[in-house]
């Protein structure tokens, strides 16, 4: 499982994904302990916890040729483990369980299928805590305590960094400062530190992209090939704003060997388009819906083409003035930006500067950087009209697939109703969570790898009082 695949389980979690129902026990019966699935779900479970290489290549050997054992590693490292809270009843030659993450609240489903003549099926899959297992509310200062608590004991695990925000109304509860932003110079992070979003400015983009179809200069179903003539792949070229904006369009990823090869010589939007526009769609347009960072690099040359701007001079003047961000940017990683702070991902057990993963520069699909004061005020300018309509933005914050709106994630985090975003890579990891019925915003800032920061606005949410 590589680091990306860890970053999705837990983002899908903390949204809502649809959790993957057990059959009902008066169909199935829990495997017995003879059975083979059930012997090799054991096997990788006690594999998997030993932390061990040797185990888990003996895993491998026996049960699953293919198996990752690197990145088993690389996700042990994430999860602390997994401890057993109950099997379940699963069809034959399938046995089910219900774990839980040593490092946090997390609860999985891992299902493991023995066929004759086939592999090994290993399928584990982040869920929504079942009612049965739900962890108990606390006070409004109960909770703001258990997050300080438990965000004091992640920081001298030298497992977080960063910054926690949390907003009841016009009431600040919690905005506190840990570790460092500079590990070589012993630099603290401050509130003041800004940090690097990931796939958060996903919203910015959406927010710019709604402004227009506002005004009149977009609309929803026009095409990719409308604002960008002479589109390089005529079936991309056909993909509608509408797609782009909820991960329907087929419009596949930026990240892979090409970034790694040409990162440095990415430099705007129409870099991007040069190097990827060629390629077809992963799916027919509509039919699915697959997560796509290069369609929200089409959203940013569409922003482009459509108002006769840079793109961050569009963000800066529409989105970041009118809000009051005056700490938000996306200058390229050359450029010296006081107070942003370094990114470090773990390597053989220690923190490295990460800087040679990094793009040359933010893009529409994420990458730009701002501080938690400065999210709290992107959110009130949601929520008072200065940014989008009312009706433009409960669009945008209203489930347009399963789990995405117009640029926000849209469900349940904790078993609370919300909208938001979260953003990670090597040495960046950000969550936001709105949760317009309790009235609550809660922001989470690291320069460390995902996904420090959403598992703790995971626990602050599991714990907040739900009283409006």
């Amino acid at each position: 499982m590589t680091r990306c695949l860890a970053l999705l389980f837990a983002t899908l979690l903390s949204w809502g994904a649809p959790a993957q129902p057990a059959p009902p026990v008066a169909v199935h019966a829990i495997a017995p302990a003879d059975d083979p699935a059930r012997q090799a779900l054991d096997a990788w479970l006690e594999a998997f916890n030993a932390n061990d290489r040797a185990r888990l290549a003996a895993f491998r050997d026996r049960y699953l040729p293919t198996f990752d054992v690197d990145g088993m590693l690389e996700f042990h490292g994430q999860t602390g483990g997994f401890r057993l809270l109950r099997r379940e009843p699963s069809p034959p030659g399938t046995a089910r369980a219900l774990v839980q993450e040593a490092a946090s609240d997390t609860v999985a489903r891992v299902s493991v299928t023995v066929a004759a003549g086939k592999p090994l099926a290993l399928d584990i899959a982040a869920i929504e805590r079942p009612d049965d297992l739900r962890i108990p509310r606390l006070d409004r200062a109960g909770a703001i305590a258990a997050l300080a608590a438990k965000a004091d004991a992640e920081a001298a695990q030298d497992a977080f960094s960063g910054v926690l925000l949390v907003a009841r109304g016009d009431e600040v509860l919690l905005q506190r400062a840990w570790g460092l932003a500079d590990r070589a110079a012993g630099t603290p992070v401050t509130l003041q530190t800004k940090f690097r979003l990931g796939s958060m400015d996903k919203m910015f983009t959406a927010v710019a992209t709604l402004q227009l179809v506002g005004a009149g200069r977009l609309a929803l179903d026009d095409t990719v090939g409308q604002h960008l003539p002479g589109y390089p792949n005529a079936e991309i070229g056909k993909v509608t704003i509408r797609q782009l904006l909820t991960h329907a369009g087929g419009t596949g990823d930026i990240f892979g060997p090409a970034f790694v090869q040409h990162r440095t010589t990415l430099k705007t939007h129409d870099d991007y388009v040069r190097l990827f526009g060629a390629r077809g769609p992963t799916h027919a347009p509509g039919q699915g819906f697959e997560y796509s960072n290069y369609g929200y690099v089409l959203l940013g040359a569409i922003i482009e083409r459509v108002s006769g701007q840079s793109y961050y001079d569009y963000i800066a003047r529409h989105v970041f003035a009118p809000a009051g961000m005056r700490d938000s940017g996306s200058l390229p990683e050359g450029t010296k930006v006081p107070g942003r702070a370094h990114a470090y991902t773990r390597k053989d057990g220690r923190w490295i500067d990460a800087a040679d993963t990094l793009p040359y520069r933010g893009t529409a699909a994420g990458g730009g950087y701002s501080t938690a004061a400065d999210l709290l005020k992107f959110v009130r300018a949601l929520r008072d009209g200065t940014l989008l309509p009312p009706a433009l933005l409960a669009d945008a914050t209203r489930r347009q697939t399963p789990w995405y709106g117009y640029g926000f994630m849209v469900g349940q985090r904790q078993g609370v109703a919300g909208f938001g975003h979260g953003g990670g890579a090597e040495g960046m990891n950000a969550a936001l969570g709105v949760f317009p019925a309790q009235d609550t915003v809660v922001i989470g800032l690291a320069n460390v790898d995902p996904p420090a920061v959403e598992r703790l606005v995971d626990f602050y949410t599991a714990r907040m009082p739900l009283d409006p």
